[in-house]
């Protein structure tokens, strides 16, 4: 007879099945191009703020340069492109390769730091990266480079006249990132990102390596969170360094996960579900004069649930998780 926390899994994969069942269909019908926008950015997010929940809501690293990474993957895909003539398709999984080799190098030194000194850090190296871009002529210092668009291909990942297929694509890297979270969090490495996360010196002393731990949820954080840039980057068909690698980006990493639940599942799934549709929303119908009111927003969210609801909406329908048997 399956124990109790067999039951909770298998009801996890069921209820992941079904929500993407749903997500599948969801655009069929909707016609507007500004709502099908809206769509892919937020299964993208959702992508995104999982691929950070790995490193900060289950390791307990908390990041704020994750923006760093995402801009990275966006300039390797593109370079590649239109440079070398290489398509997005290898592109991305080469950004996402040096995205994760650059989290190694930079988890070197940073996971040496604790709390809110390697939080510092990473705001700093993310904006060290924004000025190397800004000034490395090669990839078009502050005027970015233009994705060559000839018309719709899969092969090239372009598309003009239907935004569904950015969207099925967004749609399936969240499941992806999804499901290596499913099968990380209760591995071996699951267990003991969160023993790093609860307590350090606890975690050491049982015999986890902790910066090993940490290192490896940095480069599966960062591989993930690259190929959400590479995405973006054919999204738009265009970037520059204010585009991709500015503080905002690591923003909207964290907070869907704040929001919905950092170190769960469905938390940044949750959160991305309730964060994007009101910022475009709110973005799109304030226009030029509601410049900076999404920062305010942000700041206000943030406050209501650290008052409200510290754990995460999702707490409001989930238990405390059982104990594997």
């Amino acid at each position: 007879m399956a124990s109790a926390f067999e039951l909770r899994r298998r009801n996890q994969l069921i209820i992941a099945a079904a929500v993407v069942a749903v997500m599948i269909a969801l655009p069929l019908g909707i016609k507007d191009v500004y709502i099908q926008n809206i769509l892919v950015l937020t299964v993208m997010y959702a992508a995104l703020s999982q691929s950070w929940n790995i490193l900060s809501g289950y390791c307990g690293q908390i990041s704020l340069g994750h923006a760093l990474y995402f801009g990275i993957g966006a300039y390797a895909s593109t370079l590649l492109f239109v440079k070398f003539g290489i398509i997005p398709w290898f592109g991305m999984a080469a950004g996402g390769i040096f995205a994760a080799a650059i989290a190694l190098i930079v988890g070197w030194p940073c996971f040496r730091l604790g709390g809110h000194y390697f939080t510092i850090a990473t705001i700093v190296l993310a904006e060290i990266g924004l000025i190397l871009f800004l000034n490395w002529s090669y990839a078009g210092e502050a005027s970015g480079l233009q994705i060559p668009v000839s018309g719709d291909s899969w092969t090239t990942f372009t598309f003009l006249r239907s935004k569904l297929p950015y969207y099925y694509f967004a749609l399936g890297l969240a499941a992806v990132v999804w499901l290596v979270t499913y099968f990380i969090e209760d591995s071996k490495w699951g267990y003991y990102w969160r023993a790093v996360r609860e307590n350090t010196l606890a975690a050491q002393s049982l015999g986890v390596q902790v910066f090993r731990s940490k290192m490896a949820a940095a480069a599966v954080s960062a591989f993930f969170t690259a190929i959400g840039g590479s995405f973006y980057a054919q999204f738009v068909s265009y970037i520059d360094p204010d585009s991709v690698m500015v503080f905002q980006f690591s923003l909207l990493m964290a907070l869907p996960a704040v929001i919905g639940g950092i170190g769960t599942l469905w938390g940044p799934a949750v959160g991305a579900a309730i964060l994007i549709p009101l910022t475009e929303l709110t973005r799109s119908y304030m226009g030029g004069g509601g410049k900076g009111f999404d920062l305010i927003f942000y700041g206000a969210v943030i406050m209501i649930i650290a008052l409200a609801r510290p754990e995460g909406l999702l707490s409001l329908v989930t238990r405390t998780r059982p104990a594997p048997p």
